[in-house]
């Protein structure tokens, strides 16, 4: 991509999610995430809107006005994405490629941490880690991650999450939020090290799919390219048998990956290409808060 189109598209961007980011998402953000895993740190004087339940009534007994608990989180929170690169998701067949889905939704949340002074760090995947960006704060540091992500060419073509999701473990020794935001087009189970990641840190699954991996339309032969292995073959889409059991592999599919995460604890959602994916981030927020 040339650098005046990347820049241009870097900053359609971040015009865009920075200001979901302010706007709708300033509070939920905070309440979601900001109260899972907390390690005490410290104590300060009461402020106004603090919640209650953290005074620390011996500090507050001793001098005779209201202290409460600092928490970890509360001072700095360590946000990683775990985003997937692989072939499948350079398809779109209605408003967005699911790249450009991705892209968006991790700069929506990249933009919602650095908001609440946290920590950002990403980790690029297909079938092994293709990029890791160590956690930091600041716009700079957003920037640079998004433009990463529009221009990123992968070694590999494949996905395997599991690899992505050891790595991070290895990585990250302190409690963070994850985000792993893929199509979950992968051969290989990550139940096992989904449910160990969970348990140290917060995991959150985000799933990004086309409308036509559930659903095929009646337009007769169809040319279908895989885009993970390259295969290529053709698809009477006019057959209801070919339509039905096209739906019944997605559903069994997803299946599968809901018993993951309901095994491993994970809060998930899923967003098709066509959708609004504000509200569905809106959702998965105050599910949590």
């Amino acid at each position: 991509m040339e650098t005046t189109d990347l820049l241009k598209k870097v900053k359609k961007i971040e015009i865009k999610t920075r200001g979901l980011s302010q706007n709708i998402f300033a509070g939920q953000y905070h309440s979601a995430f900001k109260g899972r895993g907390m390690a005490f740190s410290e104590v300060r004087e009461y402020q106004f809107g603090d919640d209650v339940r953290d005074i620390d009534w011996n500090v507050t007994a001793r001098f005779h006005r209201p202290y409460v608990k600092v928490f970890e989180e509360e001072r700095e929170l360590t946000v990683m994405l775990l985003v997937d690169v692989s072939g499948s998701l350079d398809f779109g067949t209605t408003v967005a490629m699911k790249k450009e889905m991705v892209t968006e939704i991790a700069a929506t949340i990249a933009f919602s941490a650095i908001q609440n002074n946290d920590k950002i760090g990403v980790i690029f995947f297909s079938d092994r880690i293709e990029k890791y960006i160590p956690p930091k704060k600041g716009r700079k540091h957003i920037l640079y991650i998004i433009r990463e992500m529009l221009d990123f060419h992968s070694e590999s073509k494949l996905t395997n999450i599991d690899v992505a999701i050891e790595f991070m473990t290895k990585v990250m020794k302190r409690h963070s939020t994850v985000f792993l935001i893929s199509d979950f087009y992968t051969r290989e189970s990550f139940k096992d090290s989904i449910i160990i990641a969970n348990k140290k840190h917060d995991v959150i699954a985000i799933q990004v799919y086309d409308q036509r991996a559930k659903e095929l339309p009646n337009v007769g032969l169809l040319r279908v390219v895989d885009g993970e292995t390259g295969q290529e073959m053709y698809v009477d889409t006019s057959d209801k048998r070919v339509r039905r059991a096209h739906t019944a592999y997605w559903i069994e599919r997803q299946n599968v990956l809901q018993d993951t995460f309901a095994k491993g604890k994970v809060d998930n959602i899923s967003v098709a290409t066509h959708e609004d994916y504000v509200k569905k981030l809106m959702m998965l927020f105050s599910q949590r808060s």
